[in-house]
């Protein structure tokens, strides 16, 4: 009987394991079975509403409205001598930009410009100078210096200068003295989002051209979190099939009284208006 005692408890333990009855898991197993999920940017969708004439040698630096005009600056580089560092108004009609300044080329690389308190202000690429022109007479009213090594882009939320440099960092100026008021890391899921480029204000957000890549992000100006993005990489291909020199998607100009977007990019020969 001892014999058949054993015997049957080792069938049962047998059974029990082969038959994958399960086991109780503890709080640890239950850990290792959480499967992590990477968050993911929201998409801006966007649709074309109108597609307009763009001066295909305007290497596009900074992109904007003011008063119902839309203004362009652009910066000139060696490697292509029709390019030029000056800043004007733009005819929807044409593409053409009426200068309104410029820039010594051989010694300014020009960059974003910005209209706020009746002046225009404009940066520069590596001189870590801006200057200060009057906003109705384009006459030069001064310049300025700042601590970025490079100057990019320049918006501005209708108080401060908004200015980007090429990094994750925007700094805010306090447009009377050019002082640095605060800086703003940007990030998209929690990684910093390098090269921010041309700025425009839209409605409470920052949205920022990434340089190298054909998105725009939505930037909030609290958190410096990216909380949408739009992806215009069909605009640059209808741009390059026109003209096959076309460059880096830059521009993004906001008119806020007609409700109004356009984009665009350096050397495109077209520039878009845009809803979304």
């Amino acid at each position: 009987m001892l014999f058949n005692k054993h015997f049957f408890l080792v069938v049962i333990t047998l059974c029990f394991v082969s038959c994958g009855v399960p086991t109780i898991e503890g709080p640890e197993d239950k850990v290792h079975d959480k499967v992590e999920t990477i968050p993911t940017t929201p998409i801006i969708n966007y649709s074309v509403v109108n597609t307009l004439p763009h001066d295909s040698t305007a290497f596009t630096e900074g992109f904007l409205i003011h008063g119902g005009q839309l203004f362009e600056s652009t910066g000139a580089t060696p490697e292509l001598p029709q390019t030029r560092s000056l800043f004007g108004s733009v005819n929807l009609k044409t593409g053409k930009i009426t200068v309104k300044a410029e820039l010594d080329k051989t010694k300014y690389f020009g960059e974003g410009i910005c209209f706020l308190n009746n002046k225009v202000f404009q940066l520069t690429y590596k001189n870590q100078v801006g200057f200060i022109y009057d906003a109705k007479t384009f006459k030069p009213k001064g310049q300025f210096s700042y601590l970025n090594k490079e100057g990019w882009g320049l918006t501005t939320n209708g108080k401060d200068l908004i200015m980007s440099d090429g990094t994750n960092i925007l700094t805010f100026l306090n447009p009377e003295t050019q002082q640095i008021l605060k800086t703003l890391a940007v990030s998209e899921n929690n990684f910093a989002l390098d090269y921010l480029n041309e700025l425009e204000y839209i409605k409470g957000f920052i949205y920022a051209n990434v340089y190298t890549t054909h998105k725009i992000v939505k930037i909030n100006p609290e958190t410096g979190n990216v909380v949408a993005k739009m992806d215009i990489e069909e605009l640059y291909l209808t741009a390059q099939k026109r003209y096959p020199y076309a460059k880096e998607t830059n521009g993004i100009a906001y008119d806020s009284i007609q409700n109004k977007v356009y984009v665009t990019g350096k050397m495109w020969p077209c520039m878009f208006e845009i809803k979304f």
